[in-house]
């Protein structure tokens, strides 16, 4: 799973890179014309939106960083960083703040250890039941 979770951080680093590669082109075509105002809205425009995605890239890399450093070779008895938690409604991973995706056709939720729900599971451990959406017990951790 944490290769799983490498490779979606790793497109989305690529998606934003282009993104930012396109924003700075926007601004660098951006022809000079008798409407000075009308140029340099636009080129600030194009500026800021790189900035916008120059902190999206930054934040990828952190959360990739996070997932690298996440040891998956343990088998954990309470829920940490790294540990698959399951309980009755389903699944999660601890590592990056993902959502929802599919590991091998089945619903893995994919948490950042700052998230609240993992914050409520840290250092539980099996058979402890937590309160979210109602109450849910921890069946399985590794």
């Amino acid at each position: 799973m944490k290769l799983f979770c490498e490779n979606i951080i790793d497109e989305r680093i690529a998606a934003t890179k282009a993104l930012m590669n396109n924003a700075q082109m926007a601004a660098n075509n951006e022809g000079k014309s008798s409407a000075g105002d009308k140029y340099e809205t636009s080129r600030a425009m194009s500026h800021l939106e790189k900035d916008m995605h120059a902190r999206q890239l930054m934040n990828h890399l952190n959360e990739l960083a996070a997932v690298r450093a996440v040891k998956v070779d343990i088998i954990y008895s309470t829920v940490v960083a790294g540990a698959v938690v399951e309980c009755a409604t389903g699944t999660f991973f601890i590592s990056a703040g993902l959502g929802k995706q599919f590991v091998d056709d089945v619903p893995v939720i994919f948490l950042s250890p700052q998230s609240p729900l993992a914050k409520k599971m840290n250092s539980r451990r099996v058979g402890d039941i937590i309160s979210y959406n109602g109450e849910e017990k921890i069946t399985a951790i590794y």
